[in-house]
């Protein structure tokens, strides 16, 4: 499967929920889209149920089906629960990193911003959106990232930076860091994460 490049909105509206952020678009039509979207909802059969909460949150991420599979095992052969592990995983991810720290507005955008080198990790440059940050890395501007200047008004005046505990951002040095790993309880996005679980437990 590819990546999705049509309409965000019309995603959106099929799970219910403004997964990439507030939209005036949404907000006229939060009902399914389609002919008859405005109908009554279908009961979701448990496997449809599953497979939506996979697909949402592989969206919310922007991570392709074999990335988010490979995730999952990982997150199956780590200790604790499965469901919070993949959680973990995906907040980790430097593009996701880049948009809580509120250097980028959205997801697509941070990972527009490490594709283009304008992030650094540990003082390095690093240009791979999946790059995982581990507890204690520094993720800053870098030099290339400097010479545009929205980078810095974004993170002066982004609404959507989230405040979260594990981590903190030095505005004297523009830089952040990882504190520990993701919250469960602080990971804002509606995502049912035990029925990806399921889904995949099937599979």
């Amino acid at each position: 499967m590819g990546k999705y490049i049509g309409p965000r909105t019309k995603i959106a509206r099929r799970y219910g929920d403004p997964i990439f952020g507030p939209s005036k678009a949404f907000s006229k039509k939060n009902y399914a889209p389609g002919q008859h979207g405005k109908g009554k909802r279908k009961d979701v059969k448990e496997y449809s149920e599953q497979l939506n909460a996979k697909n949402k949150a592989k969206h919310i991420y922007d991570v392709r089906e074999r990335q988010f599979h490979n995730l999952f095992i990982l997150a199956e052969k780590s200790n604790g629960n499965t469901g919070t592990n993949l959680l973990e995983l995906l907040e980790s991810r430097l593009d996701n990193i880049v948009y809580r720290l509120g250097i980028a507005v959205s997801r697509a955008s941070g990972r527009q911003c490490v594709s283009h080198k304008h992030i650094t990790v540990n003082g390095k440059v690093v240009n791979i959106p999946s790059y995982r940050v581990k507890e204690g890395d520094i993720i800053a501007i870098s030099k290339r990232g400097m010479k545009f200047n929205n980078l810095l008004v974004t993170r002066a005046s982004n609404p959507t930076a989230i405040k979260v505990s594990w981590l903190e951002w030095d505005a004297k040095k523009l830089s952040g860091k990882l504190l520990t790993k993701p919250i469960r309880e602080e990971i804002p996005e509606i995502i049912n994460e035990n029925a990806i679980v399921n889904f995949y437990s099937k599979c």
